[in-house]
């Protein structure tokens, strides 16, 4: 599930028990059994909120807090910087995607894996033009859910299968459109950053990077993450969307 291409077969729900009303939970320190990582979650609807609350919980991860609507997304958000805040578009008071661009304006740190019923392609792109990291179907199964906020933490682009071609699709276009900058290498890199930096514009899993170019799955993510560093983006999808931007998502065959 690992990449900007995939976050594999979207085949059931995320479920669970409930976790209580919408609110701010104090802040468990580091998860025993699991990840350690600290999430929000904000949905309007109680039984799924809770639901997906317990998942997490299940799992290891540290529920710090819960919303109900966009303006308390943001607000508890903001008060207990998670790695994560999972989020549904569709929230009364601010739409989801006005929650993810409040945060990116406030300099959170936190990355925002949107959780949503829409497949539809405006929600798609809005969510990942202002800041969104990763983008799934609330149809995915538990253990996709789950896959997709560790992977979301990691700052890997994580989509439902499907999705990943449409918002590539729409950075190309933008590329296109603007049509200036575009150069086939960036002053900085090391040849190898530069051939990676080229697959993972073409949407390759880190996976199927490793298998091109006979490395492993850790040189990789080194190399994305000296890439990261060096042309102070943030995560994979600003990554993807500087390399198509400068024509680099037309790969040569490795050698």
């Amino acid at each position: 599930m690992s990449g900007v291409d995939q976050a594999g077969r979207a085949d059931g729900q995320a479920t669970g028990g409930a976790a209580g009303d919408a609110g701010t939970q104090p802040a468990a320190g580091e998860a025993t059994g699991g990840p350690g990582l600290r999430v929000v979650v904000a949905d309007d609807h109680p039984m799924w909120r809770d639901a997906v609350a317990r998942d997490l919980a299940d799992a290891g991860f540290t529920v710090v807090a819960t919303a109900d609507d966009g303006p308390s997304a943001v607000n508890r958000t903001l008060a207990t910087r998670p790695d994560v805040l999972v989020l549904d578009l569709n929230l009364p008071g601010m739409r989801g995607d006005e929650v993810c661009a409040a945060i990116r304006r406030a300099g959170a740190p936190t990355r925002v894996l949107v959780l949503s019923a829409s497949a539809e392609q405006r929600d798609v792109l809005e969510a990942v033009k202002v800041g969104a990291t990763g983008y799934l179907l609330k149809s995915a199964s538990r253990e996709e859910f789950l896959d997709a906020v560790r992977e979301t933490a990691a700052g890997t682009a994580v989509f439902t299968a499907g999705l990943a071609g449409l918002v590539l699709g729409e950075f190309r276009r933008m590329a296109a459109q603007d049509g200036t900058g575009r150069q086939p290498s960036v002053p900085g890199l090391t040849e190898r950053e530069t051939e990676v930096l080229k697959l993972v514009a073409t949407g390759l899993s880190y996976k199927q990077i490793a298998a091109r170019l006979f490395i492993s799955h850790r040189t990789v993510q080194n190399h994305v993450q000296n890439t990261l560093t060096k042309l102070q983006l943030h995560n994979r999808i600003e990554l993807v969307r500087f390399a198509i931007a400068q024509g680099l998502d037309d790969p040569e065959p490795a050698g």
